[in-house]
């Protein structure tokens, strides 16, 4: 298999077939906290894959340097250190921002995908596909936020990129999409069983996905058998 072949793998892994929130099921806690609306989800995300990429990259770079017995305390304490930069960055940079994540921020340290790609991943690899899968799988867990927080704001709202200067500043505050002014909101899709009805649809979508690919390959597989023969 060519170096290319594997990174192509690592990302489809990533973003889809082993997909962190719907198919490991990892994160769910500050998934569905803060996935109120798509610039809550795209904050929490985009914090998260910034961890996720420097942590990989940096295990990949020290993995011969560790000892296997003291390896995970030296990942966690690398994760700790740049969840740390990325909070003092938020606090600093999107403070508005940073103080509706809240508490979620800190959290991503105990986040398992993280720690466990640092195990699984990147503690066996070089720095280049580390940092593929940590690019990735950060995608991964970012797109299903977003489109978490954008269903759950369109149904509980019926708004999209609502606060969204909190995230692009003040010249994005009118970027707002407000689909109806007489929407009285649905109060369910906001609140906590809403995100776990969200993610359960999320869920229930790429099964029906993946089981329409899969009977695709054999149909395609039998046509061309009998094309050769």
């Amino acid at each position: 298999m060519t170096m290319d072949a594997d990174l192509t793998k690592i990302a489809k892994d990533g973003l889809w077939n082993n997909n962190t929130a719907l198919v490991q099921l990892l994160g769910l806690c500050p998934l569905l906290a803060v996935s109120s609306t798509l610039v809550n989800g795209l904050g929490l995300g985009l914090a998260t894959t910034l961890v996720l990429i420097g942590s990989n990259v940096i295990v990949s770079l020290i993995r011969n340097l560790v000892h296997s017995e003291i390896r995970i305390p030296v990942f966690v304490m690398v994760i700790a250190a740049l969840v740390t930069t990325v909070e003092l960055s938020l606090n600093a940079y999107f403070h508005e921002l940073y103080k509706v994540l809240g508490i979620f921020i800190p959290l991503i340290v105990t986040n398992c995908a993280i720690i466990g790609r640092a195990e699984a991943f990147a503690s066996k690899h070089s720095v280049f596909p580390a940092f593929v899968d940590g690019l990735t799988i950060g995608l991964g867990f970012t797109l299903v936020l977003a489109v978490l927080g954008a269903m759950r704001e369109i149904i509980g709202m019926g708004t999209l990129f609502a606060q969204a200067n909190l995230m692009f500043g003040e010249a994005a505050r009118n970027l707002t999409i407000t689909f109806s002014h007489d929407y009285p909101g649905f109060l369910l899709a906001i609140l906590p069983p809403g995100a776990f009805l969200g993610l359960g649809l999320l869920i229930a979508l790429k099964n029906i996905i993946d089981r329409r690919l899969a009977q695709r390959v054999p149909a395609t597989s039998g046509a061309l058998a009998s094309s050769e023969s």
